[in-house]
């Protein structure tokens, strides 16, 4: 019998930056019809791997050899790749807000009479496309409309658009609820069944047990192993991190003894309006507190209120105050902007580093020190010798993995990314930091390092305010942890007798107490 040869094959590849050599001779086998895994640490160059397959990085600007469907291709742009039939869809979703699902569809790929786009033929195509993906919307709908999980949806059927043999999804869920995960993942399982070959790039290790059926590990942007998940042997979870991070891992989360002080932040009957919709509250008589060296978490579905909450608490950042206290050490206090709430030591790290924590086109040492430059003015002017000191040493402390703090940001990995905004943040000084989402789209060993530094800031008795999608995540790192429905804080849980089922019957909770 003759064995069908793979559709992709990427041999000895090698990419080099300016300083950095990002992959070294990496080999990348795909079969055909399968859901391909690539997993790694952050900066084990699998982004950029795919970035070189897809033509974002040119023929002639990394050394080694692309087979695709047994001939030696190559790209010198996106274009080229996509005339093969290889789509990538990159975790920050290229769709313009403004335009329509059809026009997103078929952006740069318009469907055209004689110069003149055929709407009838553009909206009709987009439809059925959406029903392929299970995507309950009007081709007329804005992308701005619709959630991102949706959103994802989108980019899947403008892909499929494009007659597409090999679909890449760079952390396709990192920014997806548990239903919206489960919708993808099943609509992968059926365009599997029809066919397509899919490479998937992933920290959700449990995503990739139920999908994939190989899985190629990368590490320091090296080739370490590719494995068979429907071989003789199980592959378990256990075995891809130790080939991830190159060590056993025998705790996901770091051991603590909590030293748990005075209250230090309370937060009483907080009532916050949306911005655009006056008449809609998302934050309804929300009461908590977080205690000197205490970790406390903040559950709730996408849509509960969680973040609404941290920001309006951090200086009124979202919506419109109605009513509600804030107190910081035992006092309260009048926040209303974000400097205020600096200055009574309160400090958030947002769930969004990218667009909101960070500035990706300047260095470390500047991302570092922005929000407290007055700790390094004399008359006006920074010290930038004591700048430099400051960042230096939130390097050391934290281990950001960069070779200087003049290293644009942009350039880090994510991990390193999420530990210079929370570096920027201690660095203000604060009474309680709140942390949104510290942990999404970075890998376990990442991870395990910001478990350590909040560990490390509640042993220094700061308190720490943890918003987490991930249950397990809370259960492993918090004393406490509230959950949220509504708006509505429902009910709060000490670590001894929390679970994740405790946990959903809270952040399921209706107005009349009953879950959903």
């Amino acid at each position: 019998m003759v064995t069908e040869p793979p559709i992709l094959e990427m041999r000895s590849i090698t990419k080099t930056f300016p300083g950095v050599k990002a992959l070294t001779d990496v080999d990348l086998v795909v079969k055909r019809g399968e859901v391909h895994a690539i997993v790694g640490e952050n900066g084990a160059g699998k982004s950029t791997l795919m970035n070189v397959l897809s033509g974002v990085y040119p023929h002639g600007s990394y050394d080694g050899e692309i087979l695709f469907a047994g001939e030696p291709c190559e790209f010198r742009s996106i274009r080229d790749s996509e005339q093969r039939g290889i789509v990538i869809i990159h975790q920050e979703l290229a769709l313009s807000p403004y335009l329509s699902v059809a026009e997103n569809i078929f952006l740069g790929n318009e469907r055209s009479r004689v110069g003149v786009i055929d709407w009838n033929t553009t909206n009709s195509e987009a439809a059925k496309l959406m029903a392929r993906v299970g995507l309950a919307a009007e081709p007329d709908d804005k992308i701005v409309d619709l959630g991102v999980g949706h959103q994802q949806l989108v980019e899947i059927a403008k892909a499929l658009s494009k007659e597409v043999r090999l679909l890449i999804l760079d952390e396709p869920t990192a920014a997806l609820n548990d239903e919206d995960s489960a919708h993808l993942l099943q609509l992968m399982r059926q365009l599997k069944e029809q066919g397509m070959t899919m490479i998937m790039i992933s920290h959700k290790l449990n995503e990739i047990g139920a999908i994939a059926d190989s899985v190629t590990v990368l590490r320091d942007g090296s080739t370490i192993k590719t494995l068979d998940m429907h071989g003789p042997e199980p592959v378990t979870e256990d075995e891809i991190i130790r080939l991830m991070v190159g060590r056993e891992l025998e705790h996901r989360y770091p051991e603590r003894t909590p030293r748990i002080g005075e209250e230090v932040l309370r937060v009483e009957g907080w009532t916050v309006r949306h911005p655009i919709d006056q008449n809609r509250l998302v934050v309804d008589g929300a009461s908590l507190d977080v205690r000197r060296g205490e970790v406390v978490g903040l559950a709730g579905l996408i849509g509960a209120g969680r973040t609404e909450l941290a920001m309006s608490v951090f200086g009124r950042a979202y919506g419109t105050l109605v009513d509600g206290h804030l107190f910081v050490r035992g006092e309260e206090v009048k926040a209303t902007t974000v400097a205020h709430a600096i200055r009574h030591g309160i400090a958030y790290a947002s769930e969004d580093r990218k667009r909101f924590g960070l500035n990706l086109i300047q260095d470390v040492c500047r991302n570092v020190s922005v929000a407290n430059l007055q700790a390094l003015a004399q008359l006006g002017v920074i010290d930038q010798n004591k700048e430099t000191a400051v960042a230096d040493g939130y390097r050391r402390d934290l281990r950001i993995k960069t070779p200087t703090v003049q290293s644009i940001v942009g350039q880090l990995s994510g991990g390193n990314q999420q530990k210079v905004a929370l570096s920027k943040w201690i660095y203000t000084g604060p009474e309680v930091l709140i942390l949104d989402e510290p942990t999404r789209g970075i890998d376990v060993g990442a991870k395990y390092e910001i478990y350590q530094v909040i560990n490390e800031l509640a042993a220094a008795g700061k308190g720490v305010l943890v918003i987490s999608s991930e249950l397990p995540e809370l259960l492993g790192i918090c004393d406490r942890i509230y959950a949220m429905s509504e708006g509505r804080i429902t009910g709060v849980v000490p670590r001894e007798e929390a679970t994740q089922e405790r946990l959903m019957q809270l952040m399921t909770m209706d107005r009349e107490g009953v879950s959903r």
